[in-house]
C-alpha cells in the first residue's frame, strides 16, 4: 500500500496533521482545511473525507479502514483510538425521504429539506463492516458496533450495539482503558513519535 508522504500531506492544506500519519494515496479527500488529525492516524485505500462546514476531527491512533466514507455538513469527531472496520459509512448529514421535499446535491438546497448534526465516536469506540452511522449521534467510550448495523441513537460508554436498527446487545470490557495506559507508558520509554 502506498501513503503519501509528509510534502503531500503538507501540500494538501489540512487544518492540522499530526506526526507519523498515513494516508492511502488512493483514499479522496475534499475541503482538507476542515480536516484535522492527530498522530499516529491511519487512512487505508479507498476512503472518501469531505468536509462540510462542521468539519472532521481525528484523534491520535485513529483507523480507518479502506472504502470509508465520511461525509456531511456536521461535525464528524473521532477521539484518539477509535476505528471503523471496512465500508463504514458516517454521515452528518441527510436527506428528507418523507417526500414532502427533493433530495440529492444535484437539486437547489431551497428545494430540499436537508438534516445535519453532529457524529462523534469517543475515545476506544470501534465500529463493524459495512455499519451506517447517521447525524447526531454520539457513540460513547469504549462502545462497539457490530457489523452490518444501522445507527441512528447515541449510546453510553462500553455498550455494544448490533442490528438493524442497532440496539444495545450487552456490555463491553474496561479493561482496554488499562492496556491504553500501558501502551502509552511503552511509547513515552521509546520515543515513539506517536507519544504523548
Amino acid at each position: 500500500m502506498g501513503y503519501l508522504d509528509e510534502s503531500q500531506l503538507e501540500r494538501m492544506g489540512f487544518r492540522r496533521i499530526g506526526r507519523g500519519v498515513r494516508i492511502s494515496e488512493k483514499a479522496s479527500i475534499y475541503n482538507a482545511a476542515g480536516i484535522s488529525i492527530e498522530d499516529e492516524t491511519r487512512i487505508d485505500d479507498f476512503c472518501i473525507l469531505s468536509a462540510g462546514s462542521g468539519g472532521i476531527t481525528l484523534g491520535r491512533n485513529v483507523h480507518i479502514a479502506c472504502y470509508c466514507s465520511l461525509i456531511g455538513d456536521g461535525p464528524i469527531v473521532m477521539e484518539d483510538f477509535s476505528g471503523l472496520s471496512s465500508r463504514v459509512s458516517i454521515y452528518s448529514s441527510t436527506d428528507d425521504y418523507s417526500g414532502n421535499s427533493m433530495t440529492n446535491p444535484t437539486v437547489p438546497r431551497e428545494f430540499c429539506k436537508i438534516q445535519s448534526g453532529p457524529v462523534v465516536l469517543r475515545k476506544h469506540c470501534i465500529v463493524g463492516s459495512g455499519s451506517v452511522i447517521l447525524p447526531d449521534v454520539e457513540l460513547g467510550e469504549g462502545s462497539a458496533v457490530g457489523a452490518l448495523s444501522l445507527v441512528m441513537k447515541s449510546c453510553g460508554p462500553f455498550e455494544v450495539l448490533f442490528g438493524c436498527p442497532a440496539r444495545k446487545i450487552k456490555r463491553r470490557s474496561r479493561k482496554i482503558l488499562e492496556i491504553e495506559q500501558e501502551f502509552l507508558r511503552r511509547a513515552n520509554a521509546a520515543g515513539h513519535p506517536g507519544a504523548v
